[in-house]
């Protein structure tokens, strides 16, 4: 009866053991990251005549972001999003077709979703579409995408109520609230700051880090 007890005893530490070791491999969720970028600059050659409000041709490398780092990246694979001017392109899917385009290497899109930014508490997958030569993911022109123009002053303000959701190049996802498109953010556009202190982003972002994971909170 001795040795049956302390077989039992035995087998009961050894399953309690296996189960606590189970259990210290599972992997601890990354914390969900919020930050602000400043003045992320995104020049470009050519577009609207600051002069006669007249179109030119577009050229120039894009600024290109990463989430996971949290900065701009010169990389030519491990970028999400790109800015130039005020078009915003994703990390998947293929080259509309402009001039210095870069390569899509990663499975990324995008959508713009209605509400705040801690209006939206998950990402919609069904939503998500990439960049193709029928267009962006992140549609251009006035009051289609984030933005809208003031011809008047030939002013960009970011859309109220609009949200950028994105699918990053592997798959996790992070929701953006453009601030500004000018230096510093200011409250007030002037004529001197919309000719010379232009293509400066300003934004706020959550990125979901954990693989599959669509909450925002």
């Amino acid at each position: 009866m001795k040795n049956f007890n302390l077989i039992t005893l035995i087998v009961l530490v050894i399953s309690f053991s296996s189960c606590s070791n189970d259990d210290d491999n599972t992997p601890t969720p990354l914390a969900i990251e919020t930050n602000t970028i400043t003045n992320l600059f995104a020049p470009q050659q050519g577009g609207i005549d600051p002069n006669t409000g007249q179109p030119l041709p577009v050229s120039g490398a894009f600024t290109k972001f990463d989430f996971n780092l949290g900065d701009e990246t010169t990389s030519e694979t491990d970028w999400d999003i790109a800015f130039r001017g005020s078009t915003i392109i994703v990390n998947g899917g293929v080259s509309f077709g402009a001039t210095d385009e870069p390569d899509r290497s990663g499975e990324g899109g995008a959508y713009v979703a209605a509400g705040t930014l801690s209006d939206i508490e998950t990402a919609n997958p069904s939503l998500i579409s990439q960049d193709s030569t029928e267009g962006y993911a992140i549609v251009t022109g006035s009051g289609n995408g984030w933005y809208t123009y003031n011809p008047a002053n030939n002013t960009i303000a970011p859309t109220p109520g609009k949200i950028l959701v994105f699918k990053t190049r592997d798959g996790r996802y992070a929701k953006v609230e453009i601030l500004s498109y000018y230096k510093d953010a200011p409250t007030e556009i002037t004529p001197e700051i919309a000719i010379n202190d232009s293509r400066y982003y300003s934004f706020n972002y959550v990125y979901q880090p954990n693989e599959g994971e669509l909450s925002f909170n």
